[in-house]
């Protein structure tokens, strides 16, 4: 961004009119007050100089508003039908041969977001250890599987056609792929994120910051469905990025060496302490509990479920060309069950 702080001034206004409007839940006279207020503050903005940046923000701020009561004014939209992926992929799975008696229907869950064929003692597991994030669909999962599909267009090279090729493929992979699990809030706001990073890094004149990302990211999202603020997994999504955003950095420097395990270890702690704190008090809100031992959960949890995507999506793209050797699917399997058993001995605790 080449201005760090105007993207910010822009969405914050913005995310605040939006809550402030679903707050109130009245979209008619809500619309009515805000598009006078909108045209009230658009003549102030340019009627004098000296309020112009107050009038900006006030202006964003009920252009939010405007927008949630729009959208809350066409009804509920419909929500999309099956994915034929998904169902293949689902068949795939179920067709492979993973060892393990829940094996299958958590990697269902871990790729697809389907936790139909769960068992209630497997989701039990999950909410205790405070591990029900692994789940749900979220960047975590999306993010796996575009670093992934990056490592595997690496041997392409790095001139520009080559970097255009490689943005194009993995931005219309992410797309894809968060369309076909469902579109969930936390899918959306990650393909956002991989689709105003992959476009700024063909912007080299611009400064690029985690904090503009995200505000970039919020706006647009808000601006395509301003009922999203009213979801848990939005709510959830972003406050646990503005951990990673803002507190996260700080976390890490703490550890005074640079490389090593140790390193990894602390990171994957700061990273889960720099969640938890924005997190906590929204799911309380929500959900009425709080994982006791998440730290203990993401440093186990967290690293095994890194390695189980992608290593489950490669052993099921050669297992459908019929090339997969044996291993790979007792590896996945195996690894599955080993998450399973750490969850459950720390939901025992």
């Amino acid at each position: 961004m080449k201005n760090k702080s105007g993207i910010i001034l822009v969405s914050l206004p913005f995310a605040a009119g939006v809550s402030a409007a679903a707050l109130l839940s009245r979209p008619y006279p809500c619309a009515i007050v805000c598009s006078c207020a909108a045209a009230l503050l658009f003549y102030l903005c340019f009627k004098d100089g000296k309020r112009r940046a107050a009038g900006l923000y006030a202006l964003f701020f009920a252009l939010g508003a405007l927008c949630w009561c729009t959208d809350a004014l066409r009804g509920v939209p419909v929500k999309p039908g099956s994915s034929p992926a998904m169902d293949y992929l689902c068949r795939r799975i179920d067709g492979a041969g993973f060892p393990g008696e829940h094996s299958a229907a958590i990697l269902k869950a871990l790729l697809t977001g389907r936790r139909s064929a769960l068992d209630r003692s497997v989701v039990e597991i999950f909410r205790k250890s405070g591990a029900s994030h692994i789940l749900a669909l979220s960047g975590l999962h999306l993010g796996v599987l575009y670093l992934l599909v990056r490592r595997l267009l690496s041997p392409i090279g790095n001139s520009l056609a080559a970097r255009v090729i490689k943005s194009v493929i993995t931005v219309s992979f992410s797309a894809f792929y968060a369309f076909a699990t469902g579109a969930s809030p936390s899918i959306i706001r990650a393909l956002l994120f991989i689709s105003i990073n992959e476009a700024a890094s063909f912007c080299p004149g611009r400064e690029r910051t985690a904090l503009g990302t995200f505000c970039a990211a919020l706006t647009l999202q808000l601006i395509l469905n301003p009922g999203y603020i009213s979801s848990a997994g939005f709510q959830l999504s972003y406050l646990a990025m503005t951990g990673i955003t803002l507190v996260y950095p700080y976390l890490e420097q703490w550890y005074p060496g640079r490389r090593g395990p140790l390193k990894r270890v602390w990171q994957c702690a700061a990273l889960s302490i720099s969640c938890q704190l924005f997190t906590a008090p929204v799911a309380w809100a929500h959900f009425h509990s709080f994982p006791k031992y998440f730290l203990i959960t993401n440093l186990l949890a967290m690293p095994l479920t890194g390695l189980i995507i992608p290593l489950a999506a490669g052993s099921l793209a050669l297992d459908a060309a019929g090339i997969c050797p044996p291993v790979l699917i007792r590896a996945c399997g195996v690894m599955v069950q080993c998450l399973e058993f750490c969850l459950e001995t720390i939901a025992s605790i």
